[in-house]
């Protein structure tokens, strides 16, 4: 990689730093403006223009930054799952352990998912979308290798992912009392929509 290249990246991963920076559980991404962004990362307004073409670019390549994580974290769950973990108490665990270190990031998936911006919501759905034929493709799996079959892996993927979700934005910010509550509550969540399903299946 050559050296202006190098910079480029490190310019490009700045800017996403500043913008993450700016963002909390008061701010969402439509207050932020282009020059508290660029001024935020140490560079000229007009040197942003070299990464993106405005803030929504930026705001996309975090959510697929997003989505690329968790789906990173949930295949490394898997690779517990096959070592013998329990299913539901790994993958929750594993989200959990992606809340703490992606706080920002989830929280811009949150907000952006119903947000005023047409490619935000058609992005982060997109993300969502892929995520849960992942998850469908897992349990279509462990179904086979359990002999316990779902009725409709898919739709119980869409009914999990939407519980982790909402569980999610529950446990963001709350104290870690409360975190293991939700995690409780998320386990037992999942585990009634699984046997649920295998139940219909029978």
């Amino acid at each position: 990689m050559s050296l202006r290249t190098e910079q480029k990246l490190k310019t490009r991963r700045a800017l996403m730093d500043a913008a993450l920076g700016l963002l909390s559980a008061d701010r969402g991404f439509g207050s932020l403006s282009l020059r508290e962004v660029a001024r935020e990362a140490g560079v000229a307004p007009t040197s942003f223009y070299r990464h993106f073409t405005d803030l929504d670019e930026l705001g996309l390549a975090l959510v697929d930054e997003a989505g690329v994580a968790l789906r990173q974290l949930m295949r490394q769950a898997r690779k517990r799952i096959r070592r013998g973990g329990s299913t539901i108490t790994t993958s929750v665990d594993t989200f959990m352990e992606y809340l703490t270190t992606n706080a920002t990031l989830f929280r811009l998936l949150l907000r952006e998912r119903s947000g005023v911006s047409p490619a935000f919501r058609t992005a982060i759905h997109a993300e969502i979308k892929h995520f849960v034929t992942e998850l469908s493709e897992d349990l279509d799996r462990l179904g086979k290798e359990r002999k316990k079959p779902l009725s409709d892996s898919y739709l119980v993927a869409e009914a999990m992912v939407t519980l982790v979700f909402n569980q999610g934005a529950e446990a963001l910010d709350a104290p870690a009392k409360a975190r293991a509550e939700v995690t409780e509550k998320l386990n037992k969540q999942l585990r009634i929509v699984l046997v649920g399903a295998q139940a219909l299946a029978e």
